[in-house]
């Protein structure tokens, strides 16, 4: 995409771009006048996810009612709780007993006791703990210059010490399986840490300026101050019809199942609010970069109005769509690429890893975090912006530069942290009092502190992605905005450049030196 289409859809949201702007009152009312509204793109998706949101929210509440005060209100356990079939009596047998009054218990079957109220209280810890954790952490990194500095250091020298901690925990309440996973992701962090600790200077470079920009717009960090609250609305429906399964009795790690899918559930509609957050920041960003400033004269009134309106209806149905495979297909990235990079001289190996790496590489073409700043600046489907924003860095080489950069796997690894402290401060209050139970509620009690806390990190990644996405669209923006951060930017790029021509030529080379000379 080019630099034409930039401006030409920043025209359609009000904002003329600044090379050819007439006076600004005239050049927002003719642009406003002359671009086709908006339309719907992704509708399907928004109908999945609004019956999603009805269908499942009406489970939660049935399940959360049928052990609320009184234990099995609906008689839903009976489906649970059958036994076999009586035999049909052949010819000439006799006549059984009419039986008498009997209550059949199952030996496993949970207490009466054990109510929805009996776990719903666990769960209000967990979502309280994630809120302060999520505001605590936006008003840490965001609220301050140096922010970026505070992010980092946290995500990087906390979180393998405390996934060691807390395996230990595990390990003390005899949940080996729970203690091993816990080990082995320390390991696997501490490794990584390793194996990219060359990028983290540009990192942080990144990260302080992203932050700086955050600073600025203090406006974008009450919206994510909103969106916790209103995650945390879905959240008291969500544990309150888990807190009734949890409470039932389901043979065969039944509820195991449902909680899993529930959590699913919960993770989608997580994830749609982060993104929803991240279309609003990255509209406000791209707007404040495009116009030089929040106080200038060309700015649109009432930004972030406008971009708040765009994000919940026009464009929510890409948000929908894009929120189902983006994290995953995401990390899944990051893993392959530091594999990757490790690999050593083992072709057989190198090839199974390209393999993958290339089936990887081809998804993220249509499923990759910079597709909302295009939503939010063109109002494009989900696919057609993700595609747009991979072709606009592969022809600039800007991918090069975004490759090298951590900022997201540092975020990631501060919402991960987050979880883990929610989670194990319910785990714990959970197992002194219902130890059977500890870690099911603190598994789904860190799934609500990641969600939470990643709805304040997103404010960071779309300054990130904005800044990105404005560099490789018209390199000036950045030049104009921080004279500095663009010369660094622009070596940055210069090197990374470099060294994969560098490492293009090396690889025929090798190659050519295991062919039999003539």
């Amino acid at each position: 995409m080019s630099t034409s289409s930039s401006s030409s859809s920043s025209g359609e949201s009000g904002n003329p771009s600044p090379p050819q702007a007439p006076p600004p009152g005239a050049a927002s009312g003719a642009a406003a006048a002359a671009r086709p509204k908006r339309r719907c793109h992704d509708v399907f998706w928004l109908v999945v996810f609004l019956l999603h949101l009805l269908v499942f929210g009406g489970a939660l509440a049935l399940a959360g009612l049928n052990r609320f005060r009184i234990a099995d209100r609906f008689n839903i356990e009976r489906y649970t709780n059958q036994t076999a079939a009586p035999r049909s009596r052949s010819a000439g047998a006799p006549e059984p007993a009419p039986p008498g009054p009997q209550v059949k218990f199952s030996p496993e079957k949970a207490p009466a006791s054990e109510l929805t109220e009996t776990y719903w209280k666990y769960y209000g810890v967990a979502g309280g703990t994630g809120t302060v954790l999520a505001w605590a952490w936006l008003a840490a990194a965001a609220g301050r210059r140096d922010g970026g500095k505070v992010v980092m250091r946290a995500a990087v020298h906390s979180l393998t010490a405390y996934l060691a901690v807390v395996s230990v925990l595990c390990f003390w309440g005899k949940h080996f399986f729970w203690g091993v996973a816990l080990a082995v992701g320390a390991a696997l962090h501490f490794l990584y840490v390793m194996s990219v600790l060359d990028r983290f200077p540009f990192t942080m470079l990144v990260l302080q300026k992203a932050v700086r920009m955050v600073w600025e717009l203090p406006d974008v960090m009450r919206v994510a101050y909103a969106f916790v609250l209103v995650m945390l609305c879905w959240m008291a429906l969500w544990s309150f019809g888990v807190s009734g399964i949890v409470a039932m009795h389901i043979p065969n790690g039944g509820q195991w199942w449902l909680v899993l899918v529930l959590s699913v559930s919960l993770f989608w509609t997580g994830a749609i609010l982060s993104n929803t957050v991240h279309v609003i920041v990255s509209g406000m960003v791209f707007l404040v970069l495009i116009h030089g400033g929040q106080a200038a004269a060309s700015m649109p009134p009432k930004p972030l109005l406008k971009s708040l309106q765009y994000a919940v209806t026009t464009s929510f149905g890409s948000i929908c769509y894009g929120s189902l495979f983006t994290a995953a297909i995401r990390t899944l990235r990051w893993e392959i690429r530091g594999i990757r990079s490790k690999i050593g001289s083992n072709e057989c190996l190198l090839c199974c890893v390209d393999f993958f790496f290339h089936i990887v590489e081809t998804l993220v073409r249509f499923f990759n975090k910079y597709a909302y700043v295009q939503i939010a600046v063109n109002g494009q489907s989900f696919n057609r912006s993700a595609r747009d924003a991979w072709e606009l860095f592969q022809s600039t080489g800007i991918e090069a530069l975004i490759a090298y950069d951590c900022s997201g796997a540092v975020l990631l690894m501060s919402t991960i942290l987050g979880g883990l402290i929610t989670g194990t401060c319910t785990g714990v209050w959970t197992y002194f009092t219902q130890s059977e139970k500890a870690i099911m509620v603190g598994s789904t009690s860190m799934l609500m502190g990641m969600i939470l806390v990643g709805l304040t990190v997103v404010v960071v990644e779309s300054a990130v992605t904005s800044i990105y996405i404005c560099y490789a669209e018209d390199p000036l923006l950045i030049q104009r905005w921080d004279p500095e951060f663009f010369e660094q930017m622009s070596e940055a790029l210069h090197q990374r450049l470099q060294y994969r021509s560098s490492r293009a030529r090396q690889i025929p080379n090798g190659r050519l030196d295991h062919l039999p000379s003539i």
